[in-house]
């Protein structure tokens, strides 16, 4: 099951451990809250632009840190943390349902988007006829980066697809005669030392330490798959709910965003 998931998420970067018990909800009064985040940029995200917002509004903030896509949602579910962030949309619904746990998606958040990177070129217009282009070998970020090579007009997809489901048979034209090569997407960063581009995931190429600028380019991200604060939807009209929208929304938020988190593709929202 936790393979089954691995895909659909983009915060997994790194291990970590669940901490605490007991429903937080119940703390509501004095403020304590803990707030749940995988390790890595979405766990930054939380202790540099969040924490001290809500900190500023009289919450003590506890940041779990969790290694991997599973326990995240069963503790918020549970009652042990009181939001999450690691998540998109897609995943959240899909997780939920299958669960059987009642979360809401708050608010999205800045997200690392996926990029194509080469060793190869240094620039789009350089890329040659018949290159070689990995590709995530999973449904969801496959689309993806076919959305992708389509937008730098490399490929051409069925008008009438939906560009959420899009695979290598809606391809109606293929000018560039690009090589497509799909690969787990672990894998992709690796690849760009065997191939000519690699599009990949934003989290994989922080993991790798790539810089997401580095990129030849970066998806135009669909709201859906941009990572969002989580809560218990009995929450979704509690002061926390509104103390947290708030902090996301705030200028300090997006002054962190700015210099700590170069890259990051922003919610519609905030454009």
């Amino acid at each position: 099951m936790k393979k089954r998931y691995a895909f659909l998420a983009t915060g997994l970067l790194g291990a970590g451990i669940l901490a605490g018990c007991g429903d937080s909800s119940a703390k509501e009064d004095n403020k304590s809250i803990k707030i749940g985040a995988t390790s890595g940029p979405y766990s930054d995200m939380v202790k540099e632009a969040i924490q001290p917002g809500l900190e500023k509004k009289g919450y003590d903030v506890e940041i779990v840190e969790f290694g991997d896509y599973i326990q995240p949602n069963i503790a918020l579910g549970s009652g042990d943390i009181d939001a999450n962030l690691f998540q998109h949309s897609i995943y959240l619904k899909t997780f939920a349902k299958e669960k059987n746990l009642d979360l809401k998606g708050l608010i999205t958040v800045p997200t690392a988007p996926m990029g194509l990177y080469s060793k190869s070129y240094k620039s789009l217009d350089d890329v040659k006829t018949g290159a070689e282009v990995a590709t995530p070998n999973d449904p969801t970020n496959q689309a993806r980066a076919l959305n992708l090579l389509a937008d730098q007009g490399w490929i051409e997809l069925k008008a009438d697809v939906d560009p959420l489901t899009v695979s290598e048979k809606d391809i109606v034209k293929n000018p560039k005669k690009l090589v497509i090569k799909p690969l787990e997407a672990a894998q992709l960063p690796r690849a760009i030392d065997s191939v000519d581009i690699s599009a990949v995931p934003g989290n994989f190429a922080l993991a790798a330490k790539f810089d997401l600028l580095d990129a030849l380019a970066l998806e135009k991200m669909d709201e859906q798959y941009r990572n969002l604060v989580a809560i218990k939807t009995s929450n979704a009209d509690k002061q926390l709910a509104k103390d947290l929208t708030a902090v996301v929304k705030s200028d300090d938020f997006n002054n962190v965003i700015e210099k700590s988190f170069k890259g990051f593709s922003k919610p519609d929202w905030a454009n």
